[in-house]
């Protein structure tokens, strides 16, 4: 008899970063970075497990887990080799569910709850293959990666044929390529130094910390007051010198005129992006932004609620940066449509992460993207963050400022059982009272 799907757990799982402001910035003052966190059973007898996670701060997680509960009758008692060998058939029926896309519709937190089955189902199968996921995508025929693919309002910017010609190719050198990360991994860089809470010296302490480290780009973080943000910068780039990149994340704080005016303000100390300057969701505030401040680079998308969004973004010429994040849209088939996009419209893609296991997640798909997709690394980067990767079974590696290859079959997404329970909320014994 085939194995079937029999086990849906969902955990809360927080962990209480605001105590030291790791992850503070503008609109995110206290953040107690969260997983609402799904384990997937089977009775195959081999004892592996899907796992996926939503990324939330703190009390997100309430809503999040009851959303990814809502979805548990798709998956139980579903034959699981023909569930996993039909993944883009998968997302279609979540995603196409009448009732809960009323909720978005493709977007929202019920879209995100998708997105956590979506990544599980990815993460057994890579286990189930015996491959890092970012391997079995990028060895996947480009008939296969389309056909992940839902193209339903995309066809104005990005048709299958588009998609199918970009992927063919980009298929001479996969090989290579896949050694080339394997043996030099992937850029990094990493906004560790830049949290707002933290006190000029500890910002210029670990801004040359991660200059010795490797990295050549870190981040800061912006959008609170502009004397404080020029007084930082200028301490950053005289701790790391002119010849590190020093990107800047204002977190959506300012409206159209503010943003113009602060990013002349810090234009001098030549800002490599300035992330996030208005409503993520404006595309046209995005666009005029770009257009005023040019030469200065506009990077946009951690907070893009689906395909559609950065489809518009990228014809709107709103962004020079595109960023995706693992856990915002609805998991790996719409992140293979946003590369995709970015692809078609020559953009390069440098993925949101930090937060709970974001780095350990977007690590797969910007390698897939290189191995099987853009096939170029040219103003690549993956954000780090050095927070928490110790909770994870098969933790992100840096090494030199790159990210190390991922070995291990699998997403990566799995936490360690010990820290779910010790994380758990809110009985876990982090929380014990701390309510």
């Amino acid at each position: 008899m085939s194995a079937v799907f029999t086990g849906f757990r969902t955990l809360d799982v927080r962990f209480p970063t605001s105590a030291e402001l790791d992850g503070s910035d503008a609109m995110n003052v206290d953040p107690d970075y969260s997983a609402a966190y799904l384990i997937l059973d089977t009775d195959a007898g081999d004892g592996l497990e899907g796992h996926g996670f939503v990324f939330t701060i703190g009390r997100g997680n309430d809503v999040q887990r009851a959303a990814i509960e809502a979805l548990a009758l798709y998956v139980l008692g579903r034959d699981v080799a023909a569930t996993l060998a039909d993944l883009g058939g998968m997302w279609r029926e979540l995603v196409h569910d009448a009732q809960l896309r009323w909720l978005g519709p493709e977007k929202g937190v019920m879209h995100m709850a998708i997105g956590a089955v979506v990544n599980a189902l990815w993460d057994l199968r890579a286990k189930r293959e015996g491959l890092p996921l970012w391997r079995l995508l990028g060895g996947l025929r480009p008939e296969e990666i389309v056909e992940l693919v839902d193209f339903r309002y995309l066809t104005d910017a990005l048709t299958p044929e588009e998609a199918l010609e970009l992927l063919r190719a980009a298929e001479p050198g996969r090989a290579e390529r896949a050694e080339l990360l394997r043996a030099e991994g992937y850029p990094g860089y990493t906004t560790s130094p830049g949290w707002l809470g933290y006190s000029d010296a500890k910002l210029e302490r670990l801004a040359k910390e991660a200059v010795a480290e490797g990295f050549t780009q870190i981040k800061l973080k912006v959008g609170a007051d502009i004397d404080d943000d020029v007084r930082r910068f200028a301490l950053a780039r005289a701790a790391v010198g002119g010849d590190v990149r020093i990107a800047v994340d204002a977190n959506q704080r300012w409206d159209v005129a503010d943003a113009v005016a602060a990013i002349e303000r810090l234009a001098p100390f030549d800002p490599w992006w300035v992330e996030e300057p208005t409503a993520p969701d404006d595309v046209l505030a995005h666009a005029t932004i770009r257009r005023r401040v040019s030469p200065v680079r506009i990077a946009t998308g951690e907070h893009a609620h689906s395909r559609v969004l950065v489809k518009q973004l990228l014809q709107a010429e709103a962004v020079d940066v595109l960023q995706l994040d693992s856990t915002r849209v609805a998991g790996v088939n719409e992140n293979i449509a946003i590369l995709l996009l970015a692809a078609k419209f020559g953009v390069p893609v440098c993925p949101h992460a930090g937060g709970v296991g974001l780095c350990e997640l977007v690590q797969h798909l910007a390698m897939f993207d290189f191995v099987a997709v853009s096939g170029t690394l040219e103003d690549r980067t993956i954000e780090y963050v050095d927070h928490l990767h110790e909770h994870f079974v098969d933790p992100v590696r840096i090494v030199g400022g790159a990210y190390a290859a991922p070995s291990a079959p699998g997403f990566s997404a799995e936490i360690r059982p010990e820290s779910l329970a010790w994380f758990g909320f809110p009985d876990g014994e982090a929380w014990k009272g701390a309510q």
